[in-house]
């Protein structure tokens, strides 16, 4: 099995913090402080690592 790349592991991830965004919305339940970290913090992380991948590939070049 051929394992992801990282622009598919990147838009997968976002795809997720986006149907958490969608989902908790519909809910009702995005009022809530851990709901709210949880969703901000994964959104954090995905910038971190877009980040680190651009300065990856600026160093390879």
């Amino acid at each position: 099995m051929k394992m992801p790349t990282r622009n598919t592991l990147a838009l997968i991830y976002s795809g997720l913090i986006v149907a958490g965004f969608l989902v908790f919305g519909i809910i009702g339940i995005l009022d809530y402080f851990i709901v709210k970290f949880i969703l901000f913090s994964s959104f954090a992380l995905l910038a971190f690592y877009l980040i680190s991948i651009l300065f990856k590939d600026a160093e390879s070049e």
